[in-house]
């Protein structure tokens, strides 16, 4: 299995290109040998991220020593190694020179209590649908349990506390694939405190400030070094601009402490997964994709449109993709709402989608 490869020296050493958990694109020109994670998903252009093995166990190091990790504990591995989250789960347990256990097969809140109990997990990333998940069943955490930290977007606080009260042992963080992980996680003594998903201290390696709009922009030594782009229809590699790096977040800073109050751009989570809504909305004419919240999913999707037969299009549509970009309900309306400019009003489709969906 490949998280066995990723946790041998060697790998560490190599120089060479490696893209986890997934098949490495075509590259047209040089490729740096560094770790690549794509960012696109499976219905928009490309985009790969790129990150030295440095950075990601920088980035690991500091993870660990936040959370107080030692050589006798093991990390539980949840999530997908061609995420960043997964990734740095074993990035953290070779840096640890700790065990590392992966579920078997697919996720169920029932069969992952078994697993945690016994291969005595202490330390688990998992996002708030699988927290959700473990909740809704009134499962409560086993012992050895000493952290989850919760990340791919954001947990409601009535969720985390409703955790909380079962013994799961859940922390808010924020992070992004640039940042090789992590950015921002709650410490250790907030456990004994209510749950409160925001603010989050920031991880001792980042600078951060506030840019335009509030746009969140951060320097550390974790950041990624370039990303592979779409060109002439083609791939090819384009370096980070030396500096601070402006994220696509809108946030509140308050010292070292950070809310993410949103993202300024129309990209959202779903499951874990961060989603273009432009780019799944181009598919379709006359119609708007919204995003409305969900306590398990984080976000469900929302397709409102004026054409009939646009729930054909949508099942062929979902047919092509995997869960977290697939369509969850279309909304048929006489009239499209626009602007006074005749642009797609997506505000005004929001609040249709939302109100349709309370009745």
């Amino acid at each position: 299995m490949e998280e066995a490869l990723l946790m041998d020296p060697a790998f560490w050493a190599a120089t060479t290109a490696h893209a986890p958990g997934a098949e490495f694109p075509e590259v047209e020109g040089d490729l740096p040998g560094l770790v690549y994670f794509q960012t696109s998903g499976s219905t928009g252009e490309p985009k790969w991220i790129g990150l030295t093995r440095e950075a990601l166990l920088l980035s690991a190091a500091v993870v660990n020593r936040h959370l107080g990790v030692t050589g006798d504990d093991t990390w539980g591995l949840l999530l997908p190694l061609h995420h960043v989250g997964g990734f740095g789960v074993v990035a953290r347990a070779f840096e640890a020179g700790c065990r590392l256990s992966r579920l078997p097969g697919r996720w169920d809140p029932v069969t992952a209590l078994d697993w945690l109990t016994r291969e005595k997990i202490s330390h688990c990333p998992m996002v708030p649908a699988q927290v959700h998940d473990l909740v809704a069943a009134g499962l409560r955490a086993p012992a050895e349990l000493r952290t989850i930290v919760v990340g791919g977007g954001s947990m409601s606080d009535e969720l985390g506390r409703s955790a909380r009260g079962l013994g799961w042992p859940v922390l808010a963080s924020y992070g992004m694939t640039e940042a090789g992980s992590q950015i921002a996680t709650q410490s250790l003594e907030q456990r004994q405190l209510p749950f409160h998903a925001a603010p989050i201290p920031l991880l001792p390696h980042w600078q951060a400030c506030g840019g335009p709009d509030d746009r969140l922009e951060i320097e550390g030594a974790a950041l990624f070094s370039g990303m592979l782009t779409p060109s002439a229809g083609r791939l090819r590699y384009q370096p980070r601009a030396p500096g601070r790096f402006a994220t696509t977040d809108r946030v509140q800073l308050d010292g070292r402490e950070i809310t993410v109050l949103g993202r300024s751009d129309r990209r959202v989570k779903v499951l874990g997964e961060l989603v273009d809504l432009d780019s799944i909305e181009s598919r379709f004419e006359s119609s708007i994709l919204v995003a409305l919240p969900d306590p398990r999913r984080g976000s469900r999707l929302v397709l409102v449109t004026s054409l009939a037969a646009s729930g054909e299009q949508v099942a062929a549509f979902n047919r092509e993709v995997a869960g977290p970009w697939r369509i969850d309900a279309v909304l048929h309306c006489d009239e499209l709402p626009r602007t006074p400019l005749g642009k797609p009003d997506r505000r005004a489709a929001g609040r249709l989608a939302s109100a349709r969906s309370a009745c």
